[in-house]
């Protein structure tokens, strides 16, 4: 009977043993998971904390109006460095007034933007991907045709209104520094002034300045500051309200589209047809006036403006959605931007003089 009693009793034993070890795991499995939440709210709690062991996130905060703004305040000062540099070389090798001094001109922009662009994602490590997308619809590629063939044939006229009004002022035009079109001359003059421009000043104005500012500037703002830029870099005083009216059509369309690619199209057929015409004889070098017969010209300027009404009232009506704007955002733009806006404007005004 006793030996019962003490089997009996090291059943219950066991029993309780194996009870208070469930009990154990329990706890530590109930401290463990209160561990994980303090980590969980530790990080919802502190969100630079999240920043800061995010890198990613790190990179996406120098996408702002900041570094958007200077960028192009960065690439003026590379431009006017190398300008000099280029007139050093025409004027020593004596290659004033000659094609080769036109295409020395024409590449120093897109050699300042290339070394921008690098220092830019060398600086930010923001993926060239995010900055510069390329997938679209193909509607937008529609749009963008219309844009373009609207703001050739209906707007060109501008651009002589405008001469006219600072001639009033003073003003005379300045002669061309554009190359031979004529003949094969005309197979370089695609690459130089259409195709390399297309995509350096897109990746300037409409990829790393425009995803910029637009962030905390809002999409409107940022879609007029990026025109603004483009069209005070040219330091044309002939385009001025031509080239700023296209470098917003480029801004809007990459807006609505998110991608960089239809504005690279449009930006180089937009150099392309003219270099074409001007080879074929249909535009007079002196004004950029186009040479066909008065009705013809009529025709061409209201079906082209029809085209652009519609573009611009796709763009409008599209579903795309806007940034909207930030506290402080146009601020750190012009303090960004704001050398390269005061050193363009001065330039601007020297070429009117």
């Amino acid at each position: 009977m006793k030996n019962k009693k003490e089997g009996k009793k090291d059943v219950y034993a066991a029993r309780e043993d194996s009870a208070a070890r469930k009990d154990s795991a329990g706890a530590a499995d109930k401290l463990s998971a209160a561990d994980k939440a303090g980590v969980l709210t530790d990080r919802t709690e502190n969100p630079a904390g999240m920043a800061a062991d995010n890198p990613a996130d790190m990179r996406e905060s120098k996408l702002n109006p900041l570094y958007g703004g200077g960028a192009f305040t960065v690439d003026v000062i590379i431009f006017l460095l190398i300008s000099l540099v280029a007139s050093g070389i025409i004027a020593a090798a004596n290659l004033s007034g000659t094609d080769g001094a036109a295409y020395i001109n024409v590449l120093v922009s897109p050699v300042a933007i290339a070394i921008t662009a690098a220092i830019f994602f060398r600086l930010t490590r923001v993926p060239v991907r995010r900055v510069l997308p390329i997938k679209t619809k193909p509607k937008y590629y529609i749009i963008g045709l219309l844009l373009i063939f609207g703001l050739l044939f209906s707007l060109n006229s501008l651009n002589d209104l405008l001469v006219k009004l600072f001639e009033s002022w003073g003003y005379r035009r300045k002669p061309s520094a554009l190359p031979d079109f004529t003949g094969w001359n005309v197979l370089p003059a695609l690459i130089a002034i259409a195709i390399i421009p297309a995509v350096a000043e897109e990746t300037l104005f409409r990829g790393i300045l425009l995803s910029g500012a637009e962030r905390e500037t809002g999409s409107p703002l940022a879609i007029v500051f990026s025109g603004l830029c483009f069209s005070l870099y040219h330091g044309s005083v002939e385009q001025t309200l031509y080239q700023f009216i296209c470098g917003c059509l480029f801004a809007f369309l990459t807006v609505r589209s998110r991608s960089i690619a239809p504005s690279v199209l449009i930006h180089f057929l937009n150099n392309a047809i003219i270099i074409v015409l001007c080879a074929c004889g249909c535009t007079d070098m002196s004004t950029g006036e186009l040479i066909m017969p008065a009705a013809a010209e009529i025709a061409l300027t209201v079906i082209s403006a029809v085209c652009l009404a519609a573009a611009v009232l796709w763009l409008i009506l599209d579903n795309t959605p806007l940034e909207k704007r930030k506290q402080g955002g146009v601020a750190k733009f012009f303090i960004g931007a704001g050398i390269g806006l005061v050193a363009m404007v001065a330039l601007w005004i020297a070429n009117l003089l």
